[in-house]
């Protein structure tokens, strides 16, 4: 097979594409940023997020998303939006597929135990853990002193799948970097705003948002968590979570349009028994709700910025107010009638306490406890910070069903 020479988008500079460490391409027919997805597909980070928990634990029945469908479906959403405004396909597809590669085991409940451990030696943010990933943990490419460089993206792609470009030392509970991954953070922040993110990487977010919030319905309303019949009844705990959690400044005549708005459509189901035929419209649901946020922020950009290829630092992605009020009210169903019910608290409990034994057990059982490639960062380890931090590596990377597994390994060998 004869490939050819492929075009590089003319929308980015040459400085966009570059690499940490210089890594020209073994074949023809692919641009960097195809290179870029095509690492991440292959990762071994990307293939753990299919038992990991997005919301509802995934193998409690077959239905409800992991954390990899949610990245694959966020990547869609992003590649197919990212195009309409001009960014590239590839590294749109890159930044969504990476966005939350750093998520522990538990999702946001792991996250959480994470972050009280962690205090002392850094913090511990799932964006910083995914950058942390993505340039030094995951396996690829190392550099003349065998130290690994990650999967070693352009430019351009880390940059988009920065969610928040700043330290702890600027907000200690959201950031995207820590302390000793600062030198190639920098390196990939030249020349950028300082605290503001490019255009990819907002679009990468509000993909994420618009994703997780018509697909948790989906995954509550197949699996019996929300009644849609109680919603309207139930509006002032949905805003109360909505307002706490997803967006503060929203005011209650804002929620209550916005709860109009969504059962005024004429896809939104009035009943749902999970026949064939309500499961078909719940799909019809997901399909025009995910266009609607999406066509609406295309529109508001596009009426604001004009044509041509949107990219890195030249445009905004702006939402109207709407549609974030809408988004924010669908994600506040999953907080109300998931993630804070009652019944999930035990679970959310005993997992933090996996957590923090696991922590434990790893730091008073290394080096013999540690994967091979953690022990190699142990052993170059200088101070107990440095060694705490291999060890949240190491939990922070396992599965939620590793982290049982091994927990249980440790509990087996006290006895």
């Amino acid at each position: 097979m004869v490939l050819k020479d492929v075009q590089e988008s003319r929308a980015y500079s040459a400085k966009d594409r570059e690499r940490f460490l210089d890594e020209p391409a073994k074949r023809k027919g692919r641009t960097e940023f195809a290179r870029d997805r095509a690492r991440i597909i292959h990762s071994f980070a990307l293939r753990r997020l299919a038992a990991k928990t997005q919301v509802e634990v995934p193998w409690a029945s077959d239905f409800p998303r992991t954390r990899l469908s949610h990245s694959l479906e966020c990547a869609q959403v992003g590649r197919e939006l990212g195009a309409a405004l001009g960014a590239d396909p590839d590294l749109m597809e890159s930044a969504c597929l990476a966005h939350d590669l750093g998520h522990p085991p538990f999702g946001h409940n792991g996250e959480e135990a994470l972050a009280k451990i962690a205090e002392s030696v850094g913090g511990f943010e799932g964006n910083a853990q995914s950058f942390r990933l993505l340039t030094r943990i995951e396996a690829k490419t190392v550099d003349s002193d065998g130290l690994s460089v990650g999967l070693n993206l352009t430019r351009a792609t880390l940059d988009a799948a920065t969610k928040y470009p700043w330290s702890a030392l600027e907000n200690s509970r959201k950031f995207g970097v820590y302390e000793d991954d600062q030198e190639i953070f920098n390196w990939v922040r030249e020349d950028a705003p300082i605290g503001k993110t490019c255009i990819e990487a907002q679009i990468m977010d509000w993909s994420d948002d618009v994703a997780y919030s018509v697909h948790d319905l989906e995954d509550a309303l197949v699996t019996g968590q929300i009644d849609i019949a109680q919603l309207r009844d139930d509006l002032s705990h949905l805003f109360l979570v909505a307002t706490q959690d997803y967006l503060p400044d929203m005011t209650e005549i804002e929620a209550e349009a916005a709860l109009d708005a969504l059962m005024n459509l004429s896809c939104w189901p009035r009943e749902f028994d999970r026949s064939h035929r309500h499961l078909a419209r719940l799909k019809d649901l997901t399909s025009q709700l995910v266009g609607r946020f999406a066509l609406a922020a295309e529109r508001e950009t596009r009426e604001h910025f004009g044509d041509g290829d949107l990219v890195r630092y030249s445009a905004n992605l702006l939402v109207p107010r709407a549609q974030r009020v809408e988004v924010a009210l669908l994600k506040s169903m999953a907080g109300h009638y998931i993630i804070r019910a009652e019944k999930s608290q035990e679970r959310y409990a005993t997992q933090q306490k996996v957590i923090i034994d696991l922590v434990q057990a790893v730091r008073e059982q290394a080096p013999e406890s540690l994967e091979s490639f953690f022990l190699q960062e142990w052993n170059r380890a200088t101070s107990e910070r440095e060694k705490m931090r291999v060890v949240i590596d190491q939990i922070a990377s396992l599965t939620d069903v590793g982290a049982y597994a091994l927990h249980e390994q440790f509990s087996m060998s006290k006895k």
